[in-house]
């Protein structure tokens, strides 16, 4: 796993980077969140690909569980992906909700995440 550095406004965004999957459980999350709090990153960026396939199964509440942790802690995160590949309403729904707050985001780019991660 790297860690890429963005400065954007003032805020310092870490951009998650891996090529296997790094978040398969809400411990995984939190252990993700408390070591971009401690290296002084203000937000996040993952990829679809570094969250296991049952994040995006609402049934298995590791999606609730791991965002809730950003929340609770203040940390906004994007993830980047490709969603459409999901038919589930119950996740399109979530999706969508998700990114009325701006605070956890579903993007499709890398530039989407950063553009709305930097406000």
């Amino acid at each position: 796993m790297k860690i890429k550095s963005h400065d954007i406004n003032s805020i310092k965004i870490a951009e998650v980077v891996s090529d296997e999957v790094i978040i398969k459980s809400a411990q995984d999350g939190l252990d993700l969140l408390g070591d971009i709090y401690y290296q002084g990153f203000d937000k996040v960026i993952v990829y679809e690909e570094n969250l296991t396939p049952e994040f995006f199964d609402l049934k298995t509440k590791i999606a609730g569980d791991i965002l809730q942790k950003f929340s609770n802690y203040r940390v906004s995160l994007a993830i980047v992906g490709n969603f459409e590949k999901y038919p589930g309403k119950s996740i399109r729904d979530f999706i969508f909700e998700s990114n009325k707050t701006r605070h956890i985001n579903f993007t499709e780019t890398l530039e989407e995440a950063l553009e709305r991660l930097g406000r």
